[in-house]
């Protein structure tokens, strides 16, 4: 993947031509998040998506828990593509959330420059598992807290105390749904990966 050759430099607008950066970003999660939600809400071309039923297989073995009502799950990824700027494309890579398909996670962070890790708050402790599998790893990571109607309220401060975050891993409140509010969450994870690569971050 053209991510591993990724120089935060060719973001420039005043730099020389040169065709768009390609960069791999992982949407991961816990089971229920929202990932598929937030790569068909954004992807500007027609998602790909590997959705089966969940079937009674699953009893006693995923958690459905706070998520009785889902009926489909992810058990290979999600993919899409947002064009960010003429610099700059993303290729969105959503991970499967129930814990018998995380084998594959490995195989999806090769190449990935960074990854968004989507939290319900009604369920926050499932994203333990997301944070420490990228710290592990070193591969930076922001979280998305995508608020589901309902679910309790809480600032991006003490969602990042509650998963023991480091203070400079950035915290955002979204909507998964909204392709604006999914936006600014892939636009603040590429600042915060140009910030650890010791550059200015870019507006928009």
């Amino acid at each position: 993947m053209a991510s591993e050759n990724f120089d935060p430099a060719r973001l420039d607008p005043d730099g020389p031509q040169h065709l768009a950066a390609s960069v791999k970003i992982l949407i991961a999660g816990g089971f229920g998040v929202g990932k598929t939600t937030m790569v068909s809400s954004i992807s500007e071309i027609a998602p790909l998506r590997t959705e089966e039923l969940i079937t009674e297989v699953s009893t006693g073995v995923d958690d459905l828990s706070g998520v009785e009502s889902k009926s489909t799950t992810t058990v290979a990824l999600d993919f899409g593509r947002i064009t960010i700027d003429r610099d700059l494309v993303l290729y969105l890579f959503g991970t499967p959330g129930q814990d018998r398909f995380w084998f594959l996670w490995d195989e999806l962070s090769r190449g990935a420059l960074g990854a968004v890790v989507l939290a319900d708050t009604r369920r926050l402790g499932n994203s333990f598992a997301a944070v420490d599998f990228f710290e592990r790893r070193g591969l930076p990571f922001m979280v998305g807290v995508n608020c589901f109607e309902g679910a309790p309220r809480y600032t991006e401060d003490e969602v990042r105390d509650a998963l023991d975050l480091d203070p400079s891993t950035p915290v955002m409140l979204c909507d998964a749904r909204e392709r604006e509010s999914a936006k600014n969450v892939l636009l603040t994870l590429v600042q915060h990966l140009i910030e650890l690569a010791g550059r200015e971050p870019v507006t928009t």
